[in-house]
């Protein structure tokens, strides 16, 4: 099966909600995304596309570091989905990896990661904590953080806050 991992494009709205609402339990990322996408601050959306289907999806936008009066700006990878009917086969993988790969090219210093304890790390990323990094919201067994540019975790530890649209998820 030929993957074609692109950008978000405006035709693809539908079928990106259509496929977070499928991936997860509720409607929440779905409306997450649509969120992100009203107010202008998805940093970076990606589509899986196979046979004209679109099956995968993963949006990353900012996030802030704050500790000791200074804030520090980096990325959220929140959410990734992928058709529940193409799950396990890699493909949020490459998504992952390309989202990355964009965002180093960027230049935005490091990327973190709400999810799975098993799975981020076999993407190059390893417990937030390492780094001094904490979510606001606790969970820290569960959070990953990863740099994307040559020292860019370097000094930064404290709480790391993501876009007010969370606040619904």
């Amino acid at each position: 099966m030929q993957i074609e991992i692109r950008e978000e494009l405006p035709g693809d709205v539908a079928a990106v909600y259509a496929l977070n609402d499928a991936a997860f339990e509720t409607e929440v990322e779905a409306r997450l995304v649509d969120a992100l996408r009203a107010n202008r601050t998805l940093s970076l959306s990606l589509v899986a596309v196979a046979n004209g289907e679109l099956i995968g999806h993963i949006a990353f936008s900012p996030v802030v570091v704050e500790a000791d009066g200074r804030t520090v700006h980096g990325i959220g990878l929140a959410p990734m989905a992928v058709a529940p009917s193409h799950q396990r086969q890699g493909i949020g993988g490459r998504l992952i990896k390309e989202g990355l790969r964009r965002l180093h090219a960027q230049s935005h210093p490091f990327c973190v990661v709400l999810g799975h304890v098993d799975y981020y790390p076999s993407h190059g990323f390893v417990p937030a904590r390492t780094h001094g990094l904490r979510w606001e919201h606790g969970h820290d067994e569960a959070f990953f953080a990863q740099a994307l540019t040559p020292g860019g975790l370097d000094g930064v530890s404290g709480v790391v806050r993501y876009r007010p649209e969370f606040d619904a998820v």
